[in-house]
């Protein structure tokens, strides 16, 4: 691979040391920060990728990665980690698949259970042939989008419920 020269002015070493003294940002931040420090060849000492990686307990790939977007694309955008993509092809209970989920787990519970449970809930998926593999925690994040409430007839955790009066009034 490529390897890309690292060479930080004295305004940006001075804004990355202050920012690693502090230690009041997300940790990745501080962590490509660091890397740049190390890599920096504008001073004395450079140290080679690979004590950077056992220095900051970091991987080979990241460090190269934060080299390239720094001489590529800036400072700010090489201590700003690129977002996740959304990934909608790893959602595996959409569209149709979320409905008979929920019109499943609004039906009556098979014979001997009171309720319907998450694992039973997946375990039904499977077996009607809707999804080939399902977690739980799939099952549990589908019906959590919706305002599906398996406990209670009203929405959310807690009812409200109305307050005594505190005015002294008679009940009657």
């Amino acid at each position: 691979m490529e390897k890309y020269r690292v060479t930080l002015t004295p305004e940006e070493r001075a804004y990355l040391e202050h920012m690693v003294s502090t230690g009041k940002t997300a940790a990745r931040k501080l962590t490509h920060a660091r890397i740049l420090l190390l890599a920096d060849t504008s001073q004395s000492l450079s140290f080679p990728d690979e004590d950077i990686v056992a220095a900051l307990g970091t991987s080979l790939r990241t460090v190269e990665r934060v080299r390239k977007r720094l001489v590529t694309e800036g400072l700010q955008v090489a201590l700003h980690p690129k977002p996740q993509p959304l990934r909608p092809d790893k959602v595996k209970i959409k569209g149709n698949i979320e409905q008979k989920l929920i019109h499943l787990a609004c039906s009556d519970p098979p014979q001997g259970r009171c309720q319907w449970t998450l694992s039973l809930l997946a375990d039904e998926l499977i077996a009607l042939g809707l999804v080939r593999t399902v977690s739980v925690e799939t099952v549990r994040q589908a019906l959590k989008k919706t305002t599906l409430s398996l406990g209670s007839s009203r929405r959310g955790a807690s009812h409200p419920r109305q307050t005594p009066s505190m005015s002294g009034e008679w009940r009657t």
